[in-house]
């Protein structure tokens, strides 16, 4: 039986149509045309890659620097601690900058505590002193040493909530300082409050400026961080050398109730397995690298590391030479400062519990334009887009990073 050459060409279109039908619908599955954040689109870089998307722009430091303020200088001391890792000194250095400024007085260059009593570092062995002294030049006049006229005996310790306002230093604070001649600052924090501000305060280019511009890893702390992402990177041949970073520690989802079975559901931190199932959903495959922030292997990673068999913690990637003084020491402080800076420079970072390290990391990320932060949610119906999953601080640009770049 003879066949038409027509009917030929009239079938090869049809198939060919069909599977072009198909690729269109896996791609706005994924990638929605709609959407304002770039995502590499090609095949050859979607095919078997995961949703990655396209690094976006770093943004230009918006912030007036504050005049000097040379006239008046108060003969008095502000002193205080970084406390609890690095999420919170971001916060404690500016509301400790701000205070400074507003009385006139000499900012004391910080030592670093711990939760441990007894766990005590200098500044310098984990930031860089010269660096914070240069960026606060003519903002407030900093002493590198604590002065022999400052002592415990002499220090009136006032409370400071975090984003401290100038009227709240007017009214509880500068009547102590006046008083007393030196203060010792203990930051709080009434809420996890890194949002936008809708109206900008005088104080906002200080917070902005001390936030984003004070702080930067000493060299070795630095070589650290920047071995265990070229490792990681090595690591993902076959994502491009990119990788995810998931804040994900054990002991922090046992206090919290966290260590669910599989289901996402509605609330502020998820189990490994539940961060496993996630990442499947929106399209990340087996062989995406992940890094947490577990130090250790614990038994509970294994569901992850199933779906994910390319899953580090510290101890597997770090340099040998740097396990003793960095992972191996009683003090968490350097492992705290190592996940807060590989969280911000991952290509994607997924906090899989709430609170101040993501906040602070979501903050240091827009600043330099690695907008991929994906919050797990349980989002009604069967869409897996991407975009459903992007961090509000991201998606609404409500995040108090906002207010210092453009």
């Amino acid at each position: 039986m003879a066949v038409d050459p027509r009917q030929i060409v009239a079938g090869v279109l049809t198939v060919t149509m069909f599977v072009m039908l198909g690729n269109m619908i896996t791609r706005d599955h994924f990638y929605p045309v709609d959407s304002d954040i770039s995502i590499h689109s090609t095949s050859k870089q979607s095919l078997g890659t995961g949703p990655w998307m396209k690094g976006g722009e770093s943004l230009k430091p918006c912030w007036t620097k504050p005049v000097p303020q040379e006239a008046d200088q108060s003969e008095g001391f502000v002193t205080f601690s970084l406390t609890n890792g690095p999420e919170y000194h971001v916060s404690q250095i500016a509301d400790a900058v701000i205070v400074a400024r507003y009385l006139r007085a000499t900012l004391v260059i910080p030592d670093i505590r711990g939760s441990k009593p007894g766990d005590k570092r200098n500044f310098e062995d984990i930031y860089d002193v010269e660096h914070l002294v240069r960026s606060l030049d003519g903002v407030v006049k900093v002493a590198t040493t604590q002065p022999a006229e400052v002592s415990a005996r002499n220090l009136a310790v006032v409370k400071v909530p975090n984003r401290v306002s100038e009227d709240y230093i007017a009214e509880n604070i500068e009547p102590v300082f006046t008083s007393k001649g030196n203060i010792r600052l203990a930051t709080y924090f009434p809420s996890v409050n890194m949002k936008k501000t809708k109206e900008k305060s005088n104080v906002d280019s200080i917070a902005c400026m001390s936030m984003f511009g004070t702080l930067e890893l000493q060299p070795e702390v630095n070589e650290v961080v920047e071995s265990m992402v070229e490792r990681l990177r090595t690591l993902s041949a076959k994502s491009k050398g990119q990788f995810i970073a998931v804040d994900l520690r054990v002991d922090i989802l046992e206090k919290k109730s966290c260590q669910g079975d599989g289901a996402l559901k509605s609330k502020s931190c998820y189990g490994p397995e539940e961060i496993g199932m996630f990442l499947r959903k929106v399209g990340f495959n087996k062989d995406t690298t992940l890094y947490l922030t577990q130090s250790r292997w614990d038994s509970s990673l294994d569901a992850l590391k199933d779906l994910f068999p390319k899953t580090y913690t510290k101890e597997s990637i770090m340099p040998i030479d740097k396990k003793a003084k960095f992972l191996d020491s009683e003090s968490s402080e350097l492992e705290k400062v190592i996940d807060f800076y590989m969280c911000s420079e991952s290509d994607v970072f997924v906090p899989a519990i709430s609170g101040l390290f993501y906040a602070n990391v979501a903050g240091k990320r827009i600043a330099s334009g690695k907008t991929q932060i994906l919050v797990p949610a349980d989002i009604p119906g069967s869409s897996a887009a991407l975009t459903d999953y992007i961090s509000h601080y991201v998606s609404k640009k409500n995040h108090f990073a906002y207010s210092c770049f453009c």
